[in-house]
């Protein structure tokens, strides 16, 4: 199976073709084999309560997070994992930004980087004392809050857009240097931020209270929901062709987003070459309809008009800007209760 192609696009100076596809559950990841069309099971994170995860584009190198056991790093697309620090730390959010550093969110909030590789990590000061702070809150626990999503300028590295799940969008645009507090109109419940590189101060959310965007890096907010027949949403794509081209996944809440079994989850996608006032599409070609599996983890792909998805059925992939979709790969062990991230690996 050709997953691929010769084709790339260009990403920061560069053509930067995913080799691979990796996907967290709650207790391992997996790697989709282009040869085999099969999702394979990646030792060297037993044990652990996997949390999030992340890629270094271009690097081959991904980034695991855990519940209490720290990061993990893996140099070699997912084939073995290593410990890189932060053990003890309820990791929640990790991402790597331009220049190579990483950064790490955790619960309650906070947020560290490492620029060698997590052979030595800094807490960054300053993020409990934003004026919203106070308000920051996650139910069913009034008493902590956690970093959900880390953002990183395409260009700027340390220019950052940190989501706190719940109650505010913050930004740094000097690596934790000054703060920007949330702004009125503007997401409280962030759990994605999508950035094309085209446009690199265009912000694109899907949060909990909805879809947002912003044409100046989050300094001003609309919300263009017209044929979004639900409001919690939980992930978001751009196409790689087309900073225009949106697809987003979402339910009716946030169990039946997350929980396989109980979800409602479903796929809109909306093209705005034609003009702002364009409107949501529901997808069902590739998609239950009626929708009965959780809201998927989506992913930009490298060549224009690709995306990847993964619910719990398995992995899938779109190949015309997310209009129709095929399902390449179920589970090895069997449907997933609880997936934790999606990343390609180049």
């Amino acid at each position: 199976m050709d997953v691929h192609g010769e084709r790339g696009v260009k990403l920061c100076g560069g053509a930067v073709p995913i080799h691979s596809i990796m996907i967290a559950t709650e207790s391992e990841v997996v790697s989709f084999d282009p040869h085999s069309g099969e999702l394979r099971s990646v030792g060297g994170l037993d044990g652990q309560r996997l949390t999030c995860l992340a890629d270094d584009r271009g690097s081959g190198r991904a980034w695991c997070g855990t519940r209490r056991g720290g990061v993990f790093r893996s140099n070699d697309g997912g084939r073995s994992w290593t410990l890189a620090g932060l053990e003890g730390e309820e990791i929640t959010a990790v991402a790597c930004d331009p220049a190579g550093v990483l950064w790490v969110g955790t619960e309650p909030s906070a947020l560290w980087w490492s620029e060698d590789g997590g052979a030595s990590w800094e807490r960054l000061e300053g993020l409990l004392e934003l004026p919203s702070s106070p308000e920051w809150a996650f139910p069913p626990r009034p008493d902590t809050h956690h970093v959900r999503w880390i953002a990183s300028h395409p260009e700027r590295p340390g220019h950052l857009w940190i989501a706190i799940e719940a109650g505010a969008l913050v930004s740094t645009p000097d690596g934790g240097r000054s703060w920007r507090d949330r702004v009125a109109g503007g997401p409280w419940d962030t759990h994605e931020l999508a950035i094309h590189p085209a446009r690199p101060n265009t912000l694109r959310v899907a949060a909990g209270d909805g879809y947002f965007e912003s044409p100046d890096g989050g300094g001003t907010w609309t919300t263009p929901r017209r044929g979004l027949e639900v409001g919690y949403l939980r992930s978001i794509g751009i196409d790689p062709g087309s900073p225009d081209v949106i697809v987003v996944s979402g339910a009716t809440g946030p169990r039946t987003t997350y929980v396989a079994g109980r979800s409602d989850g479903r796929v809109y996608r909306r093209d705005v070459r034609a003009g702002g006032d364009s409107p949501w599409e529901r997808i069902t070609t590739g998609w239950a309809e009626p929708p009965n599996t959780i809201a998927p983890l989506l992913l930009a792909g490298t060549w224009p008009g690709e995306f990847w998805a993964a619910d719990e059925r398995g992995l899938h992939r779109s190949e015309d800007e997310g209009r129709s979709w095929s399902r390449l790969a179920g589970y090895p062990r069997g449907r997933p209760d609880y997936l934790r991230g999606i990343v390609g690996v180049s």
